[in-house]
């Protein structure tokens, strides 16, 4: 979970996930000013606290490399607002835990997020980006800007995430790069309902225009990087990916 100024939201987001499947939770505050950290210690949550905000990217960051020490074989990112419905998990991680997937999204957009409270500008908006990354990344994604996310530890071991930005694009960089590592069609994603409300954490419109133009420039970046007109080190993978039935070398 990567968290910031959670508080308000932290426990009903906790009471929905499955915990007879998820073995181990930690909480990376990113110097919230609210009660955010007191009340993951008391929930029990492993809590890491940043001594400065490194931003949404940056506390995403520290989340991964926690729990690849941790050695989970599954990771989920889960927003702690209560936005998304972690009651969801369990469907989202099977098609990992199967080894049909190795990055699971849970989509507002299979579903109705207008119904769920969504504004209508920034529907569009994501829509808008959706179209353009897919067209970009060959992919047929319902939704790339979603806070519910399932990697395997091998996408984690494979992408050189610690290169992204620490803002909110840190998100559509990683999907940048699992497309590059070759590993677009193990990519799924399933239906997840959303909240909005009050207490729940969104970003504003100004803040959409810059996430907006700065998707623009992962886009832009990762067909330079494929054309080999300029290549990027952010999408070069850390190591390939092994196809069934090939052998290994070192």
């Amino acid at each position: 979970m990567p968290a910031y100024n959670a508080a308000e939201t932290l426990e009903r987001t906790y009471a929905d996930i499955p915990h007879d499947l998820v073995d181990h939770i930690i909480l990376v505050d990113d110097v919230s000013r609210d009660e955010t950290v007191t009340i993951a210690r008391r929930l029990g949550l492993e809590v890491v606290v940043h001594r400065q905000n490194l931003g949404y990217g940056g506390n995403q960051k520290t989340c991964y490399d926690r729990a690849l020490e941790e050695d989970g074989d599954v990771v989920v990112m889960l927003h702690p607002d209560y936005q998304y419905d972690a009651t969801r998990i369990s469907d989202l991680v099977a098609p990992i835990l199967a080894d049909e997937r190795d990055l699971m999204l849970g989509s507002r957009f299979l579903g109705d997020p207008l119904a769920g409270g969504m504004p209508r500008w920034k529907y569009v908006s994501n829509r808008f980006l959706t179209i353009l990354e897919n067209l970009a990344f060959g992919l047929h994604l319902s939704e790339y800007h979603t806070g519910l996310r399932a990697y395997s530890r091998h996408l984690l071991e494979t992408i050189p995430y610690r290169l992204n930005s620490n803002d909110f694009v840190f998100d559509q960089e990683l999907i940048a790069q699992v497309v590059a590592a070759g590993m677009g069609p193990r990519i799924g994603e399933i239906a997840v309902p959303t909240r909005y409300f009050e207490e729940a954490s969104s970003v504003g419109f100004r803040r959409s225009v810059v996430y907006g133009l700065s998707t623009l420039r992962v886009v832009a970046r990762f067909l330079l990087h494929r054309i080999g007109v300029r290549p990027s080190p952010k999408l070069r993978a850390r190591r390939r990916r092994v196809k069934p039935g090939e052998v290994s070398g070192s």
